[in-house]
């Protein structure tokens, strides 16, 4: 999903604006999460980024969106740009000893 949205109508309030493109968002995700996995992958994974314009934009992660979202509002911008990209995700394992020295750690 590459896509600008925008954030001024002259009938809908920004209030409804913001939570339609969260909407439209989650449902994307969601949608892109349901598509079968390639071989040899554990889960989808998500390049996102985020900003004015398509040039200015930077790397968010994909649970920040929504937190970008409500800062582009309170800053009262007119429009932004969000891309959601898909791809393939691997789990990576911790070794055993890894894991035994962060739980003596804590």
């Amino acid at each position: 999903m590459k896509k600008t949205f925008k954030l001024t109508h002259p009938k809908i309030k920004a209030p409804r604006l913001v939570e339609a493109i969260k909407y439209e968002v989650k449902k994307y995700l969601r949608r892109e999460r349901k598509k079968a996995l390639p071989k040899g992958v554990d889960f989808w994974d998500f390049d996102c980024r985020m900003g004015v314009d398509e040039v200015s934009s930077e790397a968010v992660h994909v649970y920040d969106i929504n937190k970008a979202i409500d800062h582009a509002e309170s800053k009262q911008l007119e429009s932004f740009y969000l891309e959601i990209l898909a791809k393939p995700g691997r789990r990576i394992k911790k070794n055993r000893e890894e894991s035994a020295d962060e739980k003596d750690d804590s």
